[in-house]
C-alpha cells in the first residue's frame, strides 16, 4: 500500500485539536433497526452536532490549522448547507472573518442559520459550481483562505474523528457503512477504521442520481443529476485526495434508490426516535436495500446529518405509511342513497380502522346520477389490518386503493 495523504496520526491529532468544540456524539445499539434489517445495527448520532451534521469535525480541525496570518485574512467557503454552517460556526468561535458563498436556490432557513453564526453570506449563481467559481474569485480578490468541503487533508482528518470515536465506543464492528458526497467523510473514516480495526469492511453509499464515486471507480464518465431527497450527497465531483484514499481502503460502494432513503428516514424516526436528513439516512438505506450482504453482521452506521425540512419529513412519513399499508387511500363507487355513508363508516369502525379524511363527490365525479364517488383516508395498525379493512368493504362495494397500490377489489 502506498503512503496515505492522511494517516491515523493525523486523525488522532485532529481529535485532540477539536476536543471541547465538537460533540463526542453518542453511539448506540439500535434494536428496532436490527430486527428490521437482520443485522446488528449501531448508530453514531452526528445529527446531534450543534449545526446538525458531521461537517463540524472537518471545519473545526481545518480552521484550527490556520496560521496566525491566515486567521487575520479570513476564510471563505462554498456550500448550500451543512459545510456552510460548520465553517460559519467555528470561524465565529475563533473570531475569524468568514464569507460563505451559497447558490441562489439555497433554502432561506439555511441562509438564515449560516448568517446567524456571524458569517457574511453571498448568494451567487444557479448551481453549486457557479457559486464555487465566485468563491474562488472572491478568495483571490480579498486574500481569503478557501476552506474546501472535502478535498483537503485537514478536513478529511477532522471527519475521520467520527470513526475514531465510533470504534472506541463499539470496537468490534464488522463493517462501517458511510454515505458519500465529495468523499471526505468516507475517506477520513476509512483511514481511522482500517488502522484501528484491520479487516473491518468499509463501504460507501451513494444515491442513484449521484453515483459519481462508483462511476469514477469503474472508469466511467461521470454523469449525475436530478432531484434527490439526499441533497447532502448530491455531489458531481469526488475530491481527488479522498478518491486516492478510497481506492486503497474502501471495499465497495453501494448505490441506493430514493425509495430506500425515504424508508430509512421513516424507520429511523419511528424505530430509533432519530431525525435524519436524506444523506444522513443513506447508510441505513444501504442495509435495507442489501439485506443479505449485512445479515447477522455488526454494522456501524453514522447518522451524519439531521437537517431535514419539517414539511419534507412529514411527507416522507406519510408516504411510508401509505407504502406500509398503515394509511389507506381508498376510492369507492357507492349507490347514492341514504345510509350508505353510515354503513361504510360502521364497516370500517367494526374492522378497527380509523377514518381521518373523507371526500364525497355526488354531482360530477360518477358515471351515473344513481351513484357517487367516495374517497377515504383510513388509518390501520399494520399491513394485514389494512388488508382486512379493504376486504370488509369489498364485500359490499367496489374499492380501489390509490397511491399506486392494488387495483379494484370486489
Amino acid at each position: 500500500m502506498s503512503s496515505l495523504a492522511v494517516t491515523l496520526a493525523d486523525v488522532e491529532a485532529a481529535c485532540a485539536r477539536i476536543a471541547g468544540r465538537v460533540l463526542v456524539s453518542p453511539a448506540m445499539a439500535a434494536d428496532t433497526l436490527s430486527r428490521a434489517t437482520g443485522a446488528r445495527v449501531f448508530l453514531k448520532l452526528d445529527n446531534l452536532q450543534a449545526t446538525g451534521a458531521f461537517k463540524e469535525r472537518g471545519a473545526a480541525n481545518r480552521l484550527a490549522l490556520l496560521t496566525e496570518e491566515e486567521r487575520k485574512r479570513g476564510v471563505i467557503a462554498v456550500s448550500a448547507g451543512n459545510h456552510a454552517q460548520a465553517v460559519a460556526r467555528h470561524a465565529s468561535l475563533d473570531a475569524i472573518r468568514a464569507t460563505i458563498v451559497m447558490p441562489r436556490f439555497t433554502p432561506a432557513t439555511k441562509v438564515t442559520r449560516t448568517a446567524g453564526w456571524g458569517a457574511e453570506v453571498v448568494l451567487h449563481g444557479e448551481t453549486l459550481a457557479e457559486a464555487a467559481d465566485e468563491a474562488h474569485r472572491l478568495a483571490a480578490r480579498d486574500g481569503l483562505v478557501f476552506i474546501h468541503p472535502y478535498d483537503d487533508p485537514g478536513v478529511i482528518a477532522g471527519q475521520g474523528t467520527l470513526a475514531l470515536e465510533f470504534l472506541k465506543a463499539v470496537p468490534d464492528l464488522d463493517v462501517l457503512v458511510v454515505p458519500v458526497g465529495g468523499g471526505g467523510l468516507l475517506a477520513g473514516c476509512a483511514v481511522a477504521a482500517s488502522a484501528l480495526r484491520p479487516g473491518i469492511e468499509i463501504i460507501g453509499v451513494e444515491v442513484t442520481a449521484y453515483a459519481a464515486l462508483a462511476q469514477r471507480l469503474a472508469g466511467q464518465t461521470v454523469a449525475v443529476g436530478g432531484p434527490t431527497i439526499a441533497e447532502g450527497i448530491a455531489v458531481r465531483d469526488i475530491g481527488e485526495i479522498p478518491l486516492a484514499l478510497i481506492r486503497q481502503l474502501v471495499s465497495d460502494v453501494l448505490i441506493v434508490p430514493e425509495r430506500a432513503i425515504e424508508q430509512a428516514i421513516a424507520l429511523l424516526a419511528e424505530g430509533a426516535k432519530v431525525i435524519a436528513e436524506g444523506a444522513g439516512a443513506a447508510g441505513l438505506a444501504a442495509v435495507l436495500a442489501y439485506r443479505e450482504r449485512f445479515a447477522g453482521r455488526r454494522v456501524g452506521i453514522p447518522v451524519c446529518g439531521g437537517n431535514i425540512d419539517a414539511r419534507i419529513l412529514a411527507n416522507v412519513l406519510l408516504r411510508n405509511l401509505l407504502r406500509d399499508g398503515r394509511l389507506l387511500r381508498l376510492s369507492l363507487e357507492i349507490p347514492d342513497r341514504p345510509g350508505v355513508l353510515a354503513d361504510i363508516a360502521g364497516t370500517i369502525g367494526a374492522a378497527g380502522g380509523n377514518i381521518i379524511d373523507v371526500s364525497h363527490h355526488r354531482l360530477f365525479a360518477s358515471p351515473s346520477v344513481q351513484s357517487a364517488g367516495l374517497e377515504l383516508m383510513v388509518e390501520a395498525r399494520d399491513t394485514p389490518h389494512g388488508d382486512a379493512i379493504v376486504a370488509a368493504l369489498a364485500k359490499t362495494y367496489t374499492v380501489r386503493r390509490l397511491a399506486g397500490e392494488s387495483g379494484a377489489v370486489g
